[in-house]
């Protein structure tokens, strides 16, 4: 099962490289990760999504709760949350009607155009991790350069915040 694992840590040297090495040491996948400090500057939010069992997730929530940097850990999975994921995407349209597809799409998909140069458009889409996927496989492949994903990002919609 795939679960959103939010932790805030100390914005220092290293804390990510610790959180990064207890994956690594004990064989779990890091499918998306993305950290920046929070409104305090002395600590961070690290957003991860990995698979596994409840058990195994359970297992690594304690054992990053052991490390010193690090502050709270949560399953976002335990909690009604939102989910998004930024995609910037370079697509190549040679024909008229590649051109008109790739609007008609990013359109279909909420998306915007943020440069035209020539026949390459730079797209970018901010959705579920669910609609990025299915937005990439409406493509004609040989419309597409390049592709950058964020990784999902994820809130809880209670109101009590992840705090130390």
């Amino acid at each position: 099962m795939r679960h959103i694992i939010s932790l805030l840590l100390e914005n220092e040297a290293g804390s990510l490289s610790r959180v990064s090495g207890l994956f690594s040491a004990r064989a779990f996948n890091i499918e998306s990760l993305s950290v920046a400090p929070t409104e305090d500057p002395t600590m961070s939010r690290l957003t991860l999504v990995t698979t596994g069992s409840d058990a195994i997730v359970e297992q690594i929530t304690k054992q990053l709760n052991k490390l010193v940097d690090v502050i709270k850990v949560v399953d976002l999975n335990e909690y009604e949350h939102i989910e998004r994921e930024l995609l910037l995407i370079k697509l190549v349209a040679e024909v008229k009607e590649d051109h008109d597809a790739i609007k008609r799409i990013v359109d279909t998909f909420y998306g915007r155009i943020v440069n035209v140069n020539d026949n390459l458009y730079t797209i970018e889409i901010t959705d579920t991790c669910e609609k990025i996927d299915a937005f990439i496989t409406t493509l004609d492949d040989r419309l597409i350069l390049e592709v950058v994903r964020s990784g999902a990002l994820a809130i809880s919609l209670s109101d009590k915040a992840i705090q130390s």
